[in-house]
């Protein structure tokens, strides 16, 4: 790459939104808290690409063979899946909303944080591949220690529509062998790459390839390391209807351009999720779903 994240910090004060920076030739909105915690977030795809803590450093992966065109998602961070999950449409994969510029709506400080709105609106390109009135929005609230990312939708049209997605968010570990995921123990799981269906039984580890499909988190999830020392809690709002954890593995991973050969042994995507389960909204309704990534 051929710049670096905390050289977007540069003209940053100790609290607030700076505008019109930019990453790897990309624009980007960073917020940054007194204690020094900060969120990166590029414009095409809404996309946060850093959450850095004083505590604990960096806590999204992001390959450093991106590709940063400002045509596709780049690899890591949080992409926005929109209107569509995976392949599971007519669509291009993951839908389109991840592959477009969105516009900074708003942003504020509060007596908890900063956050920033981020908008993405219909229009002639959109309709032409899905034909439908929308608003997309994500909300970044960012506080000591935590981050919330919610993604909000509005029909704006005339007509119902439906949509599946997700918050793919790729998650920095040290070492993905050493780690454990918990609290999805007892969870409906489709086991994508053997295409099985069971329950999942104790915490989950990681030795290849795994993609898997659960049902709903019903309470927050914690990443471990070896030393059972807790380093992130995740949390979903129950109507993302799922929960998808995905590591590429060894063989995988080699096929990826835009991938480092050993990239996966230092990521894990826990995404909340829409996928099993279409999401309907009529005319005028909204839906709004929310991930919490919190250090413990």
């Amino acid at each position: 790459m051929t710049d670096s994240l905390s050289s977007v910090s540069s003209a940053v004060s100790a609290t607030g939104v700076v505008r019109n920076e930019t990453f790897n030739g990309q624009p980007v909105v960073r917020l940054s808290l007194a204690n020094g915690d900060t969120t990166v977030i590029a414009l095409h795809g809404a996309q946060v690409i850093s959450w850095n803590t004083q505590r604990e450093g960096e806590h999204f992966f992001l390959s450093p063979k991106a590709v940063w065109d400002g045509q596709a998602a780049v690899r890591g961070g949080v992409p926005i899946c929109f209107p569509q999950f995976n392949q599971r449409g007519p669509l291009v994969k993951h839908g389109f909303a991840r592959n477009l510029p969105w516009a900074l709506e708003s942003s504020e400080q509060n007596a908890n944080g900063v956050q920033a709105v981020l908008l993405l609106r219909d229009d002639d390109q959109t309709r032409a591949w899905w034909p439908h009135g929308f608003e997309a929005r994500l909300i970044v609230q960012l506080a000591p220690g935590q981050l919330r990312m919610t993604l909000d939708l509005h029909n704006t049209g005339a007509d119902a529509w439906s949509f599946t997605g997700a918050l793919h968010s790729y998650l920095h570990v040290n070492n993905i062998e050493a780690l454990r995921l918990a609290g999805l123990e007892g969870l409906a799981r489709w086991d994508a790459v053997r295409d099985l269906h069971d329950t999942q039984n104790g915490a989950i580890t990681f030795d290849g390839e795994y993609d898997s499909v659960f049902a709903s988190a019903t309470r927050p999830m914690t990443l471990r390391d070896a030393e059972g020392a807790s380093s992130l809690t995740v949390e979903h709002s129950p109507n993302w209807g799922n929960v998808v954890v995905w590591n590429p593995g060894a063989k995988l991973c080699a096929q990826l351009k835009d991938m480092p050969e050993n990239g996966y042994r230092s990521m894990l995507c826990v995404e909340a999720a829409c996928v099993d389960q279409a999401v309907t909204l009529q005319p005028g309704a909204r839906w709004s779903g929310w991930q919490q990534l919190s250090e413990s």
